[in-house]
C-alpha cells in the first residue's frame, strides 16, 4: 500500500525497531506532522491468547477518564416510552422499539453502539446476522443489554469503550484524539491497559501481554515498552 509524504516524513523521526517509554511515544506522536483533520489515537495490543477457546476470548469495557474525543452515535431499543424519550434527551440518535427494529432490519446501520433492554433481545436476536459481523449486537457482558438503558447510554457517551480481541489475538482500540493533551492520552492508555491486564484468564500459562503499539490514524506505529505497564 503506497504511503503518503507525511507518513514517510514521520517514519524518519523515530526508530521503528526501538521500544519507547509511553511518555516518549506520546511525545513522538505530538511531534509528527499532522493530517488536516483531528486524527484518532489508537493502541494495538498483541496478547498470547487463542480466541478459539471461549475462556481466552478477551472482552470487556472501560471508562476512559478523558473520553474518546469522538461523538458516539448510540441507539437504544426499549419498550419503555419514557426511557426512550429520556435517551433521546441524553444524546441517543434514535430510541424506540418495533419501529426502530424495523428500521434496522431494512438496512439502517448508521450508528456505533446499540443498547437494548433485556425484554427486546428475543426480537433483536433475529437481526444477529446483520449486527453480529459489524460488532453491533448488544451484549450483557459489556453492559449494552441492561434494564438501565439510560445509565448505559450516559456511560458510553462519556467515554466508556469496549475492547475485544480479534481472531489473531490482537486488541485494537481508540484512546483519544491527536488534539488531546499528552497527559490525558497517557491517562486513557493506562486505563485501557489496566483493564486488559486484569482480564487475563487463569488458563494462560505463557506470556499474556506480548506487544504494544501506539499510532495515529495516518501515522506509523510506535512500539512501547511492556515494562511501562507490568513489573
Amino acid at each position: 500500500m503506497p504511503r503518503g509524504n507525511k507518513y514517510k516524513e514521520n517514519s524518519k523521526k523515530y526508530d521503528s525497531i526501538k521500544e519507547y517509554s509511553l511518555v516518549d511515544a506520546v511525545e513522538l506522536l505530538a511531534d509528527f506532522n499532522k493530517a488536516n483533520f483531528d486524527e484518532s489515537i489508537d493502541v494495538s495490543i498483541n496478547l498470547g491468547v487463542d480466541p478459539r477457546h471461549a475462556d481466552q476470548l478477551i472482552r470487556g469495557t472501560v471508562s476512559l477518564p478523558n473520553g474518546t474525543g469522538k461523538k458516539v452515535k448510540a441507539v437504544v431499543i426499549t419498550k419503555d416510552d419514557d426511557k426512550a424519550k429520556e435517551c433521546i434527551s441524553e444524546g441517543a440518535i434514535d430510541s424506540g422499539s418495533k419501529d426502530l427494529l424495523d428500521k434496522i432490519e431494512k438496512g439502517w446501520l448508521d450508528f456505533d453502539v446499540l443498547i437494548s433492554s433485556p425484554d427486546m433481545m428475543p426480537q433483536l436476536g433475529k437481526l444477529g446476522k446483520v449486527l453480529g459481523p459489524r460488532g453491533l449486537m448488544p451484549n450483557p457482558k459489556v453492559g449494552t443489554v441492561t434494564n438501565d438503558v439510560v445509565k448505559s447510554l450516559k456511560e458510553i457517551i462519556a467515554g466508556k469503550v469496549e475492547f475485544r480481541v480479534d481472531k489473531n489475538g490482537v486488541i485494537n482500540v481508540g484512546v483519544g484524539k491527536a488534539s488531546f493533551e499528552k497527559v490525558k492520552l497517557i491517562e486513557n492508555i493506562n486505563a485501557i491497559m489496566n483493564a486488559i491486564l486484569k482480564a487475563r484468564p487463569a488458563s494462560i500459562k505463557g506470556t499474556y501481554f506480548q506487544k504494544f503499539t501506539l499510532s495515529s490514524t495516518m501515522g506509523p506505529g510506535i512500539k512501547v515498552l511492556k515494562s511501562d505497564f507490568i513489573n
